[in-house]
C-alpha cells in the first residue's frame, strides 16, 4: 500500500498491515460517535477525494470524499483569498444536520455527518485529537 493508498478488503482476522491500519482507523471514527451525541457518519479519504475508510451506513461514502475533496480545495482558496489563516474546519449547517470537513495533516481529510442534534461544543471539544490520532495512523503507512 503507497502512502494513503485505499486499504483493500482482506480477512480481518489476517496479520495484514492493510487490514490492520484500515480497523484502526475505523476505530477511530466510530469513537468520535461513540463520544460525540449527533455524529451519525464519518468518512476519511485523501486530499484527491478518495475513500481511505468510512464509518457510514447511509451516505455513499465514495462520493463525500469527492466532494469533501473539492470543499476543502476551494475553501482554503477562499481563506488565502481573504487573508484569515490557515483553514481549519469547513461547516455546512444544513435544514437536518450538519456536514462538517476537516483537514488532517496535509494529505487527508475528515469528514462527519450530525443530526439536528449535534453537540457542536462537544464536537469541537473532541474532534482535535481524533484528527491527531488519524494523523498518527496514517503517518505510519508512509515509507521513507
Amino acid at each position: 500500500m503507497g502512502p494513503l493508498s485505499p486499504p483493500s478488503p482482506s480477512n480481518p482476522q489476517s496479520d495484514d498491515p492493510q487490514s490492520a491500519q484500515a480497523s484502526q482507523l475505523t476505530d477511530i471514527l466510530t469513537a468520535l460517535r461513540e463520544r460525540v451525541m449527533g455524529v451519525s457518519e464519518s468518512v476519511l479519504s485523501t486530499v484527491d477525494g478518495l475513500l481511505v475508510v468510512a464509518d457510514a451506513d447511509t451516505v455513499h461514502p465514495e462520493s463525500v470524499a469527492a466532494l469533501a475533496a473539492a470543499t476543502l480545495g476551494v475553501s482554503r482558496r477562499i481563506a488565502e483569498q481573504a487573508k484569515v489563516g490557515a483553514l481549519r474546519e469547513v461547516v455546512a449547517r444544513c435544514g437536518s444536520g450538519h456536514v462538517i470537513v476537516l483537514a488532517v495533516g496535509e494529505r487527508a481529510l475528515l469528514t462527519v455527518v450530525g443530526d439536528d442534534g449535534l453537540d457542536i461544543a462537544a464536537f469541537q471539544r473532541e474532534s482535535p485529537a481524533a484528527v491527531e490520532d488519524l494523523a498518527k495512523v496514517l503517518a505510519a503507512d508512509v515509507a521513507y
